[in-house]
């Protein structure tokens, strides 16, 4: 069982527009939702899930929106999450940002979207590209001659259209990781794991099998070749144009992949991880005058690697005042809405020290209650940089494909390993 009804309502919990699609839940059931999200919030008990008598409110928050699901018991959650998020990415991508105006502006095409994306409360078909061909800014015109069903919809292969022709195949390649650090004053490691993600930007004609092999150590178990260099995946999720049977098999990594951008395969490595930029601070406060922070940062990866974009968060006193900033490269600021002293740096090559020097001014009267320690939070990225060791072992077509090129064109080649390329980003938050 899925979702009853799907709802969006205004940042007040007015609803703007509304789909049934079992119609067991009255539609009137939707008066309760705001009342009883605010009642939780003063209680400070908000929950993603809502509940009144028999009917439960699945919901998210986007931009000035709500996104609610109604649902009786036994519901997928997970699925009807994933349902709302997914809602959220389809029409961000035919209105360039979603929000309350852009809904009020497309009654016609939203209605359209909500019948393709759900029947009987189960999803349908989601993808924005495959959506695209058939429901477009003008659906609100009217046209002579016979409707006809794209056969993306109908296809066994639905993520990808028939008769896409390229003069020149091309496919790239990320390799994307965050890492989530918790490091104790002590300089112990609390927390570790890299979160990652292949994404690929095709540029194929017809519909290409292709074959992606990575240093996965149950493949390497398999094939008898040494673990020394293997990674062990965790919690893998892919594309669904991924063939699961023949990854199961022989964990080879088959699909006919989608026109365009598009994610192939996330997964999560839980393995110990040093900071790659080590931070150490020093706090002195005195009573009823003032507080200075020293914070110095050490970049602990290679000399050939350069961290871009890096952003240490430095918490300070919420009664903090007169801020003033010394650092030896890049710049600070006070941010008071949020107590903390932001460290920009736009470029941190591997192995340099830096150091930043903060003074602010303390009010005469103490606080009475007493304040935490947040952590200090680094964000950073690194290019063509995976802290994991994964590798792309092999990328090949799994098939040729007989390409015929427009008239006028050349004949292209089937795409090698050659046009591939990786990258990497990491972040990491220490005490």
């Amino acid at each position: 069982m899925s979702a009853s009804a799907v709802f969006i309502l205004d940042v007040k919990g007015k609803p703007l527009i509304s789909r049934n699609y079992k119609g067991d839940v009255a539609m009137s059931e939707i008066d309760h939702f705001m009342p009883l999200l605010m009642q939780r919030e003063e209680e400070g008990a908000l929950t993603p899930l809502l509940s009144h008598g028999r009917v439960h409110f699945l919901w998210i928050k986007y931009s000035n929106l709500y996104l609610v699901a109604t649902t009786l018991k036994n519901a997928n959650a997970s699925l009807v999450y994933s349902f709302l998020y997914k809602i959220v990415e389809v029409f961000s991508e035919y209105f360039k940002e979603l929000e309350e105006e852009s809904i009020r502006d497309n009654f016609v095409i939203v209605y359209e979207l909500l019948d393709e994306l759900m029947d009987f409360g189960f999803p349908q078909t989601t993808d924005s590209k495959i959506l695209q061909e058939y429901i477009t800014q003008q659906g609100n015109k009217l046209e002579t001659g016979k409707s006809r069903v794209p056969p993306t919809v109908t296809n066994a292969v639905s993520w990808r259209s028939e008769g896409i022709k390229y003069k020149k195949n091309e496919v790239f390649i990320d390799v994307i990781e965050s890492v989530n650090l918790l490091v104790n004053a002590n300089g112990s490691v609390l927390l570790s794991e890299i979160v990652g993600s292949i994404k690929l930007k095709v540029f194929l004609s017809g519909m290409p099998e292709l074959r992606l092999g990575l240093n996965d150590r149950v493949l390497f178990e398999l094939t008898g070749r040494s673990k020394n260099k293997s990674v062990e995946l965790e919690d893998v999720k892919f594309h669904q144009c991924v063939r699961l049977s023949r990854f199961d098999n022989d964990r080879t990594i088959s699909f006919i992949p989608p026109d365009g951008d598009f994610e192939l395969m996330s997964y999560r490595l839980s393995t110990q991880v040093k900071p790659l930029i080590w931070i150490e601070s020093v706090i002195e406060k005195f009573s009823h005058s003032r507080v200075e922070i020293m914070v110095k940062a050490k970049g602990q990866f290679k000399k050939q690697s350069v961290a871009n974009g890096v952003e240490i968060s430095v918490p300070v006193p919420s009664d903090a005042d007169s801020p003033r900033f010394k650092t030896s490269v890049g710049s600070a600021k006070y941010v008071p809405e949020k107590n903390t002293v932001i460290w920009s740096i736009k470029s941190f090559p591997g192995g340099k020290e830096y150091l930043m020097r903060a003074h602010f001014g303390l009010p005469s009267v103490e606080k009475e209650e007493v304040e935490g320690r947040p952590p200090i939070g680094v964000k950073f990225e690194i290019p063509y940089f995976t802290v994991s060791g994964i590798q792309i072992i092999n990328f090949v077509p799994a098939r040729r494909e007989k390409w015929e090129p427009e008239p006028g064109l050349s004949s292209p080649q089937a795409p090698t390993a050659d046009s591939t390329r990786e990258g990497g980003k990491m972040g990491c938050v220490c005490v």
